[in-house]
């Protein structure tokens, strides 16, 4: 029976796990689809028996009852490593905090920075036959998170895929509490890709060589991109990613993925969390060629860099003539994190024939006006997420272009070459006046 009454004596009702937080806690509730749901909920209900109850998260995947049953922040307070769509409606509303990080530092900021982690409940799969409750989806930071908790409990979900990898999951004899719970994890939606992403797509796929290693974001052109690299010649590419998404199950199933080429983790599908569809989940549940690993793994530059032909392709919200990508953030509104955008540019480009992209779309509307995405100075309040000495690859629809040493006034004439037709005046008369173009330079 191994650890099965070991198990049982530690096993607890939600509602009893919930009862565990005090008036003033730090309560961590983990990342994406380790988020649990029965201790949330419990916990929201003990709402009016609690103040200042202080709750850090990332990528929330599902709706909080400890947010939706506290509306003005009374009793639980929300900050959050990583903005979904879920939690910049609640930061618009003012009950979530942003926590600033380059995404791959999240273990060590646990390990040296967070001075309290009074409760942490965590959604896993069941116990396995070693005792180990398998953090599935979610690696991440979550063992780093786990070292730090005064009281650890998990929540354990049939429906969560078990992973292999490394850091990868939590030993019974460090838990002190187990709630069973069901399913289904959340999924995350794969929108179609537009005009717009077809376009910059076809401009990037033609750049991913035979042997690439591929390290792709969240969001419709890079999942594009993998779509036109289905219908390619390419063959040998590799991934060692953040994220693993949908796009590249098909790359798997059109048979371009070997990893033979890699150095690092050779023939290993690499990821430190899964945010997708089903299909995706069970895809690597089990799987021998899937490993998840910590994000301090993943996301480290130097790591990244040890494979050839590293590929990075990322969003941007805004860049302006000089360079700077603001990525998560419209003025002061927070939309998402720095995430691991600013550790895989540089990873990719340090790694030895390494390419990083940086996509968007050439406008955006707002308020029934077309704007631009390329601008002479960023809106006030915006986040630069990489700065003009990193980016290398800027992609609109309307063209691709390498900043990677050019001057100021040769960047700005790039940049406004891929911007929209019905801007491009406009951007020059700016960078005239700021003197980003200066005179003679045509």
């Amino acid at each position: 029976m191994g650890y099965q009454s070991e198990h049982a004596g530690k096993v607890i009702p939600a509602d009893a796990a919930a009862a565990l937080v005090r008036p003033g806690d730090w309560v961590d509730y983990g990342f994406g689809v380790g988020q649990p749901d029965l201790f949330d909920q419990a916990l929201a209900a003990r709402k009016d028996e609690l103040r200042d109850v202080k709750i850090r998260a990332a990528l929330t995947l599902r709706p909080r009852a400890v947010l939706e049953t506290d509306p003005h922040g009374e009793h639980f307070l929300w900050f959050n490593w990583h903005f979904s769509g879920l939690d910049r409606k609640w930061h618009d509303a003012g009950r979530s905090n942003y926590i600033p990080m380059n995404f791959g530092e999240a273990p060590d900021y646990y390990r040296r920075f967070i001075d309290r982690v009074d409760v942490a409940c965590l959604k896993t799969c069941p116990m396995d036959a070693h005792g180990y409750f398998n953090f599935g989806g979610a690696v991440t930071y979550l063992k780093a998170l786990t070292e730090r908790a005064s009281t650890l409990i998990v929540e354990t979900c049939p429906d969560m895929p078990y992973v292999f990898g490394s850091e990868e999951g939590v030993h019974i004899s460090e838990v002190d509490h187990i709630i069973e719970g069901a399913g289904p994890i959340p999924e995350l939606g794969n929108p179609a890709p537009s005009d717009v992403d077809r376009k910059v797509a076809a401009f990037i796929a033609p750049e991913v060589e035979d042997g690439a290693c591929l390290q792709i974001g969240i969001g419709g052109m890079p999942n594009a991109v993998c779509t036109l690299l289905c219908e390619s010649s390419v063959t040998d590419l590799g991934i060692h990613s953040e994220m693993l998404v949908d796009g590249m199950i098909d790359l798997w199933d059109a048979g371009k993925i070997t990893g033979a080429r890699k150095t690092l983790n050779r023939h290993q599908m690499i990821f430190t969390f899964a945010a997708g569809s089903r299909r995706q989940y069970d895809f690597i549940n089990r799987n021998p060629r899937a490993h998840s690993y910590p994000v301090d793994y993943t996301n480290l530059p130097h790591n990244i860099m040890q494979n050839d032909r590293v590929v990075s392709i990322n969003n941007t919200t805004q860049i302006d003539l000089q360079g700077q990508a603001a990525s998560e953030s419209s003025g002061h509104r927070h939309i998402s994190g720095t995430g691991g955008q600013l550790q895989f540019v540089r990873g990719a480009y340090a790694s030895r024939g390494g390419k990083s992209f940086m996509c968007l779309a050439s406008t955006f509307d707002k308020d029934g006006e077309r704007r631009s995405r390329i601008v002479s100075t960023l809106t006030p309040g915006n986040i630069v997420t990489t700065p003009r000495t990193d980016v290398m690859y800027v992609v609109t629809e309307y063209g691709l272009v390498n900043l990677k040493g050019k001057s100021v006034a040769e960047r700005t004439r790039a940049l406004i070459s891929i911007a929209h037709p019905a801007f491009r005046d406009e951007l020059e008369r700016a960078a005239r006046g700021q003197n980003l173009l200066p005179k003679g330079f045509v």
